[in-house]
């Protein structure tokens, strides 16, 4: 393991750690990522079948996304399990607004793809194993952490002993209670939305037909997502088209029932989406996690920059999550690219006014995507029926005013940041 002369530390190595090193990689910067747990030993050509064909987390990955993961060239080797998103049908429960996306109108590929959490953090693991540039320390806790004029340096333990790691910066995606973040003293905003998202893999007896499906209660937004599952990837001939994931929401204290009783839940999921995704036939095991919003006060402390989870957790309404992280890391990992060509050797990738200049130049995506976040949130679970009223005529207007969905699609595609 060579350890000399990283140019970026970089702390946590869940999917955006992953992503930022192969994004850094590509551009010739060296980094070495620390990782809390223990990676599994994976083989790159080991059969890459899921576990089980109703069990999986997943993610919607926008199509700047797709276009981030083309462009360092780990795209070929992610899109065998990838299913596209070709239309999205919006509406709310019990109520008349109904809004539909198409690609054909909007005129694109598609509007994103969905994934196995698994299988992408799969991919990433074995992609950052693979690169010379990338030294990879897991089951390693970070205790303690320091800079100076030149250097930043973190603490950290694991079965070798205590050792300092140092760089000339330090990027934290340790996730929504950072450690890092913690150390710098860099004070949050947290927001308890009082809910939880469970969120599991289903059979209907209707194809996806590669469509999403967003409903929104009074509970919160709910999702039904297509999944791919042809012959020899866990599926089979009668079972190809007919996976889905879902987002369902549940207000706190309620998820047990959910998680416990499949026939509870499948019975609800109908009664929410109705006939949209035909009929919901089978569901493998779910995960329930509390939902809440954490905003740190600041994302660049002298040589540390926060990126992440660390930096902002959003609700999951619309998937946006991952994809705004991925473009915070693309946006850092080209001006650290344009910093060496522009100084070459003598290139400090640590220099605060360049961070500065990275933090700002993210601010207003990063608004935006919170900002859309919670008034679709705080909107949509409003009880009151004149609002109820509202939002269902601005779904029917958003629907059949022409200039509005481009508008909304290329937002929610990523493509303007």
């Amino acid at each position: 393991m060579n350890l000399s002369n990283p140019n970026v530390l970089i702390v946590g190595g869940g999917h955006v750690g992953l992503s930022f090193a192969l994004l850094l990689a590509h551009h010739g910067i060296k980094s070495t990522l620390v990782e809390h747990s223990r990676y599994p030993v994976i083989e790159p050509e080991a059969d890459t079948a899921r576990a089980h064909y109703l069990d999986a987390r997943n993610t919607a990955l926008s199509r700047r996304t797709v276009q981030i993961y083309q462009e360092i060239g780990l795209w070929d080797r992610l899109q065998s399990h990838a299913c596209r998103i070709d239309k999205v049908l919006i509406s709310e429960l019990g109520s008349f607004g109904r809004a539909t996306l198409d690609k054909q109108a909007e005129g694109v590929e598609s509007f994103g793809q969905v994934m196995e959490n698994a299988y992408l953090g799969r991919q990433l693991l074995v992609a950052v194993q693979q690169n010379e540039l990338i030294t990879l320390i897991d089951g390693a806790t970070v205790t303690d952490i320091a800079q100076d004029e030149q250097m930043a340096s973190i603490t950290v333990e694991n079965d070798d002993g205590v050792q300092t790691l140092s760089a000339p910066l330090v990027v934290a995606c340790d996730g929504q209670h950072s450690k890092v973040r913690q150390l710098l003293h860099i004070d949050v905003d947290t927001h308890d939305y009082q809910q939880v998202g469970i969120v599991g893999v289903v059979q209907t007896d209707k194809p996806h037909r590669h469509e999403a499906i967003e409903r929104f209660s009074e509970a919160g937004p709910l999702a039904v997502l297509p999944l791919t599952d042809g012959v020899g990837d866990g599926g089979t001939d009668q079972t190809a088209g007919y996976r889905r994931s879902v987002v369902f929401i549940c207000p706190k204290g309620e998820e047990q029932q959910y998680l416990e009783d499949d026939d509870k839940y499948l019975s609800t999921l109908q009664a929410v989406f109705g006939a949209d995704a035909g009929r919901f036939v089978a569901t493998g095991k779910r995960g329930a996690y509390p939902l809440s919003k954490v905003l740190a006060h600041r994302q660049v402390a002298g040589r540390f920059v926060i990126m992440g989870n660390a930096a902002h957790t959003l609700h999951p309404v619309a998937g946006q999550g991952f994809n705004l992280c991925l473009r915070d890391a693309y946006a850092l990992a080209n001006l650290l690219a344009q910093a060496l060509a522009d100084d070459g050797d003598a290139v400090d990738f640590g220099r605060y006014d360049r961070l500065a200049h990275y933090e700002k130049s993210r601010l207003a995506d990063q608004k935006r995507v919170i900002k859309f976040c919670d008034t679709v949130v705080g909107s949509f679970t409003h009880p009151n029926p004149v609002m109820k009223f509202a939002r269902n005529v601005g779904l029917v207007c958003f629907d059949k005013i022409p200039g509005i969905k481009p508008l909304v699609a290329t937002y929610a595609m990523g493509l303007k940041s």
